[in-house]
């Protein structure tokens, strides 16, 4: 099994600060087992994964002890790696995630979250 993993500090301008998360870009889900180990290995507040749906992106969040419905940091560090590492040229990212549909907007530097 192969992926790449990122690592993004939320709520800062500094390496080292912030709100850390783990942020894994996939092609498919991978199986819940798996996608939890991969968050107690991290061992960070929260590892997000995201993958391709239909309209837009699917996101789910795992902590080291199980899956969250929603996490905020997390998802703005998705929205980093989409638009910055991705070379997504949208300045807007939909995810369906189980707390419903979260958007992301990119304004120049800045990103702003609907939470629901």
């Amino acid at each position: 099994m192969k992926f790449t993993l990122y690592q993004v500090d939320a709520f800062a301008s500094n390496f080292f600060e912030g709100n850390p998360a783990a942020v894994i870009p996939l092609d498919d889900w991978l199986p819940d087992k798996v996608m939890q180990s991969i968050a107690q290995e991290n061992n960070l507040s929260e590892t997000a994964f995201f993958c391709p749906s239909l309209n837009n992106l699917k996101i789910r969040w795992f902590t080291p002890n199980g899956e969250v419905k929603l996490c905020g940091h997390a998802t703005l560090a998705s929205a980093f790696v989409i638009f910055n590492l991705l070379n997504i040229k949208s300045n807007q990212i939909a995810f369906e995630s189980l707390s419903g549909v979260l958007t992301v907007k990119r304004d120049r530097e800045l990103y702003v979250l609907d939470f629901p």
